[in-house]
Parts: C-alpha cells; structure tokens; sequence
C-alpha cells in the first residue's frame, strides 16, 4: 500500500463532522417546532409532546411525511416555508455530500497514485525510516533534493505516519519483498538507501534490489557490525556503512583527541560551520595541484577511487576527477544596521 503525504482531513473524520451537522440541524428543528407546537396538528388531536416534534423533524427532514402531523397556523407554515424547508434540502446535501467526499477522495488518491507512478524516475529509496532512515533522508533535503524525489518503504506503522507527516511517500511493506520494491519503481530509482534494523535484513534487501535492478542502482547499505561489511558487499552493495566501528572510533577519539569530535560534529552538522561538499573539476584546474585551488581540498575522486593528497596519483588534477573540499556551511548574517 502507498501512503501519500496528508493534504486533507480523512474520510472518517470528514463523516463524523456531517452526522455531527445532521444531528444538529435535527436537533435546531424540533427546538422550532416544540416552541411553535400550538400551530400543529395531530391525528390523535392531543397536541404536540417533545417526541412528536422529533417525530415530526425526522420525518420532514428525510423528505418521508406521513401526513399525521401537520402545521395548520400561518405562522407554523410560515416556519416550514422559511426554516424548515431550506433545512430539509440541506440535510440532504449533508448526506448525500458524506457519501461524494468519500468517493471523491477515494478518486483522488486514486488520480496521485498514477500521476505518481508516472512521474516518479531518478529517485532515492529509503528502506528504514528509523533513526538512521531519517537522518539520510535530512541530509538529502539538505544538499538541496526535493521531497517528491524521496520514497520510504517500511512496515513500522508509527515510521510511516511519520513519514507521511514529514511530505514523503511511504510504501507500506517489508523492503525485502520484491513486490514491494516494485511499487517503489526500484528499477528507475537513482539509489536505494537500506538503513534497517537488522544486518540480516539488509543482507536479504541488498540481494533483492541487486537482482531486481542487475546491479545499475546504487546500493548503500548500514551494518551494525563490522564483520557484516563484506557480507553486504558480496551480497550487492556498493557502499557499505558501519554504525557501530563508527561510533567506536568517535568514542576512541573522544578520550585521546577531544578537539576532533569538535570538528567531526561540525563537518557532519549542517548549518554549523564547516561542510564536505564534492564537485567536479573545471578545465582551468586542470594540471593544478589540489593545494592550489581557492577551496581546502581534503581528496580527489578518480575513477572510482579515492585518492588523498599524499597519494602520487592524488599530485595533480585530471579530466574527470571529483574534488573533495571542507566548505563554509555556516548561514548568512545580515550586517546589522548603524
């Protein structure tokens, strides 16, 4: 199942609002009627108790009318003319409008789901809308992706009203299942995200999407242990995260180098101060030295490969290389008036 992002109130909440409104306008009536209840007759020539009146505003309302109750005083039809039959024809727009909100919701989930599955091509898919699910899908909002760009798959109905709630499009269902992945146009995805709670499960979600796409999406997966890397490698992914030898290190760095945690805090904080950022290389830079560019330049993508400014290949720029820089990622200040 396909969850889009909420734009309205739901169906249920939109036939609870109208029985509330038909109950009132109900309720309104038989106060009319009880207040002018000389001006009526009964069959049985008894008068007008209260349960007549709602007997009365029932019957008239739903366009049934007996007949054994009728309004003989001008003012009483006066009353029906004015009050009573203007709020028969909107008792009836109130149920019958129940009734068009449903269908023309159920229409219009419809209609976005194949626009959706139209338009959807080049996206990312997110399977985990966890902690680290929503920390990567952040990051990709961030380096300026558009939220239509983004679909979660998870199972966790809790993850997916959250997702639902942050604008993004949530596949209900196990990452694991193919037929689930298909519904998220696995095939025309620019890269598959697994960010789940399990190695194991990312080992079977990493397979699936690697036999489902023959290997042109890129896979980047998160293990928990490091020993399931290249389990994860072997199994299709092409880059593989380790969150806890990760954590391990920070924690290590944090006794014997605390600055460090400082800087990696910065670099991996948006907003904060300093940013990795990646970009390719211009043909005046060219045959220049990454120690000559205006930017702080930490590597050199080439082929694949990541080349440090230590390494030999890593001395001089190519055609084709990515550069690898630290960025000024903190906001701008508006200089503040004399």
């Amino acid at each position: 199942m396909i969850h889009f992002p909420a734009v309205r109130r739901g169906p249920l909440r939109a036939i609870s609002v109208r029985l509330g409104l038909a109950v009132g306008l109900v309720v309104l009536i038989v106060v009319v009627i009880y207040v002018d209840r000389d001006g009526y007759r009964d069959v049985n020539e008894d008068g007008l108790s209260l349960l007549d009146s709602f007997y009365y505003a029932v019957v008239t309302l739903s366009t049934t009318g007996y007949g054994d109750i009728t309004p003989v005083s001008e003012t009483a039809r006066l009353v029906n003319v004015l009050i009573i039959t203007p709020a028969r024809v909107l008792f009836l727009i109130i149920l019958v409008g129940t009734t068009l909100e449903v269908l023309t919701e159920q229409y219009r989930t419809s209609l976005r789901l194949e626009r959706w599955r139209r338009r959807v091509k080049n996206h990312v898919i997110i399977c985990g809308y966890g902690t680290k699910g929503r920390a990567a899908v952040s990051t990709l909002l961030e380096n300026g992706m558009d939220k239509s760009q983004v679909v979660v798959v998870e199972r966790n109905p809790t993850a997916l009203r959250q997702a639902t709630s942050d604008g993004l499009v949530a596949i209900e269902g196990s990452a694991t299942r193919s037929t689930v992945l298909k519904e998220a146009a696995v095939q025309d995805a620019r890269a598959v995200i697994i960010a789940t709670d399990s190695d194991d499960a990312s080992v079977l979600v990493t397979l699936t999407v690697r036999q489902m796409t023959a290997g042109k999406v890129s896979i980047i997966a998160a293990a928990r242990e490091a020993e399931n890397g290249p389990l994860l490698r072997q199994s299709g992914a092409h880059h593989v995260i380790v969150s806890s030898a990760t954590a391990g290190r920070l924690l290590g760095l944090s006794t014997t180098a605390p600055p460090l945690i400082e800087v990696v805090e910065d670099l991996l904080t948006p907003g904060q101060g300093m940013a990795l950022a990646m970009r390719s290389a211009r043909r005046d830079e060219v045959g220049l030295a990454p120690r000559e560019l205006n930017e702080l330049v930490i590597a050199l993508f080439r082929r694949g490969k990541v080349l440090s400014l230590a390494d030999p290949e890593g001395t001089t720029i190519q055609t084709g290389d990515m550069v690898v820089y630290v960025r000024d990622d903190r906001p701008e200040t508006v200089p503040a008036m004399p």
